[in-house]
């Protein structure tokens, strides 16, 4: 007599998206690291927020401001991915500080074009992590994570310019 497929309820189904397992872990892996950066330089940015002070305060708080927001928003977006998979995405300090490429927020807030400087890193540091993980993503075929990742790197490049174009004389 055949098995009857398991209900619903006795458990979840597998996960058959047309990524192999050993892939969606590679993703996933790779994903974390991006949020564990995305998550410290959203802490970084809006600790410099809180704390810049000098001629350039309302200019520089504003514009930590939109991008604290903007980094708090992509957050979400990566996390569900890492869920979309089927792995756990991290969520606490210490795992983001073990997944992180990034620096902690310095303990002393710097002087207002410094943090700028550390900014230009922060962005620049999330962009090749984004990068490093596009061709897994694109190997596998995982075209949300790819589209993902390409708005990421839009996102931190620009910034990154944008930031860097300050620091000229």
């Amino acid at each position: 007599m055949a098995k009857k497929p398991a209900s619903p309820a006795a458990g979840a189904p597998r996960i058959n998206i047309g990524i192999s397992e050993k892939d969606r872990a590679a993703i996933a892996k790779g994903l974390s690291h991006l949020l564990a950066d995305t998550y410290t330089l959203y802490l970084t940015t809006h600790n410099f927020h809180w704390n810049v002070t000098g001629p350039m305060f309302n200019t520089l708080h504003l514009m930590f401001m939109g991008q604290y927001t903007e980094l708090w928003n992509a957050v979400d977006p990566i996390a569900e991915r890492v869920r979309s998979l089927g792995h756990t995405a991290p969520g606490s300090y210490a795992q983001f500080g073990k997944l992180t490429s990034l620096p902690d927020a310095p303990a002393t807030p710097p002087r207002a074009l410094d943090m700028v400087r550390v900014l230009v890193t922060g962005h620049e540091a999330v962009a090749r992590t984004a990068r490093e993980l596009f061709p897994i993503a694109d190997k596998a075929g995982d075209e949300p994570t790819a589209d993902l990742l390409t708005q990421r790197l839009t996102v931190h490049e620009q910034t990154a310019w944008m930031l860097r174009s300050m620091l000229e004389e």
